[in-house]
């Protein structure tokens, strides 16, 4: 598979081929488990203080002429805590069952329960190697809701400082419908807006370069757009929400360490 790389000032350069990542089958449910693989490492543990609502003495005896027992007196058997007394007529209340005021909670949420789930990293690399593939899939980049079409870029990008020099480079390689696309943003509906979550924002283009340059903070503050590390790729820049076909703008020092270095490939051991 080859691609034209696109110059800064949008005109069609040399073609180059693309790395055999490029030629992975596309397999959208290996993407989809290696997305949610990695947002249940995102997931925040919670869970009650194991003691609480079990800090009181409920104990009643249900036998006669016991001391502090509930026989004979009319009432349920749900365990209950003395607030007064006089001699042995006790003012007791319900406590420690989970159907009494201030009482525990049934099968409660374990603040030691484990979110993280694992996976094969055979099956995680593939899962990149599909995703990355995809990018360059005019119809699966259409299908997510992309107005434009993955390129290989001039890897003069990786030099640019400031976000309008982004903004501008986008519009001139023709990406004019998807700035505008990606600038709206919606009220979320439900109780999402209380909790940090008040916008929906699209996502738009993924820029892939090939090191840390001045790139990765310039774009920062572009919505919808994201800068990344090409050895720093996961399955949720690729494919945001598990859909695969990002719109992708691949720099072309990043498609040479992709190769050179045998990326998301099983390493080859040197002897």
């Amino acid at each position: 598979m080859k691609a034209a790389i696109i110059g800064m000032d949008g005109k069609k350069g040399k073609e180059v081929s693309l790395p055999a990542q490029f030629s992975e089958e596309f397999r959208p449910e290996i993407i989809k488990k290696a997305v949610l693989v990695q947002q249940s490492h995102s997931v925040q543990p919670y869970g009650v203080k194991p003691s609480a609502g079990m800090k009181q003495s409920s104990w009643v005896s249900k036998r006669r002429h016991d001391y502090k027992t509930g026989y004979g007196k009319g009432q349920s058997r749900t365990p209950r805590k003395v607030l007064s007394r006089r001699g042995l007529n006790m003012y007791m209340v319900g406590a420690f069952a989970p159907n009494t005021v201030g009482g525990r909670t049934a099968h409660p949420p374990r603040a030691e329960k484990i979110f993280a789930i694992k996976i094969n990293i055979k099956e995680r690399r593939k899962a990149l190697r599909s995703a990355i593939a995809a990018t360059m899939n005019k119809v699966l980049v259409k299908k997510r809701g992309h107005l434009a079409e993955s390129v290989v870029i001039d890897n003069k990008i990786e030099s640019l400082k400031k976000a309008k020099e982004v903004y501008d480079l986008l519009k001139v390689i023709g990406m004019d419908k998807e700035l505008e696309r990606i600038a709206q943003k919606k009220i979320r509906a439900g109780k999402g807006k209380n909790r940090g979550r008040p916008y929906r924002k699209k996502k738009g283009p993924l820029i892939v370069v090939s090191q840390k340059c001045s790139l990765l903070e310039a774009a920062a503050n572009i919505q919808g757009v994201d800068v990344c590390e090409v050895k720093q790729l996961n399955a949720e820049l690729l494919a945001p929400g598990t859909d695969a076909g990002r719109l992708t703008l691949w720099s072309d020092k990043a498609l040479e360490v992709m190769e050179k270095e045998r990326l998301f490939y099983e390493k080859r051991e040197t002897k």
